[in-house]
Formats: C-alpha cells, sequence, structure tokens
C-alpha cells in the first residue's frame, strides 16, 4: 500500500507542475507530451488526466488523517 500512495503523490505533482506551467506559462506539458496542443486533448492525455486525477481523489483520505492529526492513518 506504501508503494501505491507513493505513486499517487507522484502523479500529483505531476499534475500540479503541469498546472504550473499552465498558468504561468500558458504551456500543457502533457498536451505536447502526448502529441497535441494546448487545450486539445486525444486518448493518450485523456488517459494521463484520468489516472491523475484519480490519483488525487486516493490521497483524500491521507489528506483527512493529516487534517485530523492522525499521521499513522496517513502513512
Amino acid at each position: 500500500m506504501h508503494y501505491l500512495k507513493a505513486l499517487a503523490l507522484l502523479l500529483v505533482v505531476v499534475g500540479a507542475v503541469n498546472w504550473l506551467l499552465v498558468g504561468a506559462f500558458k504551456f500543457d506539458l502533457v498536451a505536447a507530451l502526448t502529441g497535441s496542443t494546448f487545450g486539445q486533448t486525444n486518448i493518450l492525455s485523456t488517459i494521463v488526466y484520468v489516472v491523475v486525477g484519480i490519483a488525487g481523489v486516493a490521497l483524500l483520505p491521507t489528506l483527512a488523517g493529516w487534517v485530523a492529526g492522525r499521521p499513522e492513518q496517513a502513512a
């Protein structure tokens, strides 16, 4: 389970970096890597966005544990 949370965190960081690039430079890294242009999607970029979104949702219980002061549930 520890490895799944680490992978989910990595994917969330990738998503955050992508949003940073979009906000600061109007550059969509996922679109660039999957052969699309800014604002366009294809099947591969859609899969990446969905997997990153699922990773974020999967980390919500970890966040809730941190907020509640239960770090043993966050690990």
